[in-house]
């Protein structure tokens, strides 16, 4: 369709604006098509000129929308400008050339990791920039990927593997697809992401960021091939986006290649969907500055009936593990399904002595079933976890654990890169906390939907928590519900023993002390407490 052909439509779907006139207000045309500029919708033609053309005479009016029409478009690297809105109408589809010589290398780095400074849409210092519309955006991921052909992983192994080990990306890629750096007033609605060779959108050092209603389709296998990676930014907003890709579906990292690290600051992510092999919201890594007033919440995180190494490996995952902080984080009403871990917290050292830190995180209102890896919030000797809430928690686990498990030594893996299964299989079935400080457990509800040795809710070496209104299945065996190992200020109460089971409360070690039983229905308990490995009666204190 040319642009003569345009004036019969609505205009606001055009890009149409009034302004005053000596006349009255009419209407002014604030748009070019890419056809108009010599692009063709051949799927063949490389139309990059012609694109980067028609976004360079809107800016030079003053800004415009650039309308890309029904019809396949191959492009290489494109860079968006000031006051410039791409807009995708349905049906067409922007497909990224093959050819790795297409794409621009765009200052900046010295590029490390999954990002190489070669992008298919591009934005620097830009304001009032935007991707918009019910098209699509093919990065054709497959062509930069090369086959691992690794032996096969055992059956009973799958729940530590990924799929897309199958695959590797290869360093001549354009990485993120979508790249935006020091951008103010970014909108991206509507569009569907596709096949990225690496990570799909990332705005980085941004303010006043809007994503909104986009879907983004990564094969599962796709390596690295993250959804939205929200980098060092602010006054960010997300909302119903509907992701399924590779990698990490939303991650928040705090590292900047481009200049100074900023913080990523009062963050905003709801209404989403989200299914990946890796992780569904994450926090980390990087994570070399600061995490601020961090909201996720409504959402569903989920997988289909399909082999665990294809399956979310945390649900939530918020690491700090090179140097920076996280303070203030809400999670709420979150939706899981056959996530392998519902929470993961993990506070790290893998920067040596960076100064690091993890506090104020509340989670809340979170239902997950089918999970099969146990959830944990865990620091390091000397960088403990501080001040961490979940409320209203029902944790449902078909991992059917061994009471062997309980006695297996679980390292520290200080300086290792931070996943949920970095652990191997841990001594409890629904929680395991340890290294930390200040932590609140009210109203969970941890079920063993299998037979299960361990206890449902393990603290080692924890200061002060407080553990109100559980409900849990009963272990199997002697096996206790709770166990606490070397704590501290540990307060049980408004909870109850589950039926048939043998023992409430077992305390580990000489340095327990200070831990208070109230308001507890032990009746359903053969026994209440136990003391082992140096811990005594004098620990504890209260009606039971």
């Amino acid at each position: 369709m040319r642009r003569r052909d345009f004036f019969s439509l609505p205009a606001v779907a055009l890009g149409f604006s009034p302004v005053a006139s000596a006349s009255g207000s009419v209407l002014q045309p604030v748009f070019n098509s890419i056809l108009d500029y010599g692009a063709r919708p051949d799927g063949k033609t490389k139309n990059t000129e012609a694109i980067q053309r028609a976004i360079e005479a809107a800016f030079r009016n003053g800004g415009g929308l650039v309308y890309v029409p029904p019809g396949v478009f191959l492009t290489g690297g494109i860079v968006l400008r000031s006051g410039v809105t791409l807009h995708l109408e349905a049906g067409a589809i922007l497909r990224a050339s093959t050819d790795f010589g297409d794409y621009t290398a765009q200052p900046g780095p010295p590029w490390e990791g999954d990002a190489n400074g070669h992008h298919l849409i591009f934005a620097r210092d830009a304001a009032n920039v935007a991707i918009t519309g019910l098209g699509v955006i093919d990065g054709q991921g497959q062509a930069f990927w090369t086959r691992t052909n690794r032996n096969q992983t055992a059956p009973e192994d799958l729940w530590r593997d990924v799929i897309a080990y199958d695959w590797k990306p290869n360093q001549r890629r354009p990485s993120p697809l979508l790249e935006f750096a020091y951008c103010k007033n970014l909108r991206i609605e509507g569009v569907t992401l596709t096949n990225a060779p690496g990570w799909t959108l990332r705005p980085v050092a941004c303010d006043s960021v809007f994503i909104h209603g986009i879907r983004v389709r990564n094969p599962v296998y796709g390596p690295n091939s993250d959804g939205i990676d929200i980098t060092s930014s602010r006054n960010v907003f997300v909302s119903d986006c509907d992701i399924d890709c590779g990698d990490d579906a939303i991650c928040l990292k705090s590292e900047n290649p481009y200049g100074e690290n900023l913080p990523n600051k009062n963050i905003t992510i709801t209404n989403c969907v989200l299914t990946s092999c890796c992780n569904g919201f994450k926090m980390g890594t990087a994570t070399h500055g600061a995490f601020e007033n961090i909201v996720f919440s409504n959402s569903v995180i989920y997988n289909n009936d399909v082999p665990l190494n294809e399956r979310v490996i945390a649900g939530i995952a918020v690491e700090m593990v090179d140097g920076g902080s996280v303070d203030g984080v809400v999670i709420s009403n979150i939706r899981m399904q056959n996530v392998r871990t519902p929470i993961f917290v993990r506070l790290g050292r893998r920067s040596g002595g960076a100064e690091t830190s993890l506090r104020n995180v509340m989670i809340e209102g979170l239902d997950a079933s089918g999970s099969i890896l146990t959830s944990s919030i865990t620091g390091v000797p000397g960088s403990r976890v501080k001040d961490v809430t979940l409320r209203d928690v029902r944790i449902r686990t078909a991992e059917g654990g061994d009471a062997n498990w309980v006695n297996l030594p679980i390292p520290e893996n200080e300086k290792d890169y931070p996943e949920a299964r970095m652990f191997g299989r841990l001594p409890s079935y629904g929680l395991y906390v340890r290294h930390a400080d200040q932590i609140r457990l009210h109203n969970l509800e941890l079920i063993a939907e299998k037979p299960d040795g361990r206890p449902a809710l393990l603290c080692d070496d924890v200061r002060n928590v407080n553990i109100s209104g559980l409900e849990a299945s009963a272990p199997m065996g002697a096996e206790s519900v709770i166990s606490l190992r070397n704590t501290i200020q540990a307060f049980i109460h408004g909870s109850r023993a589950p039926q048939h089971s043998a023992l409430f409360l077992r305390v580990h070690g000489g340095e327990s002390a200070e831990i208070a039983l109230a308001g507890n229905d032990l009746s359903e308990a053969t026994e209440a407490i136990q003391f082992a490995d140096g811990a005594s009666q004098a620990s504890v204190r209260g009606k039971h």
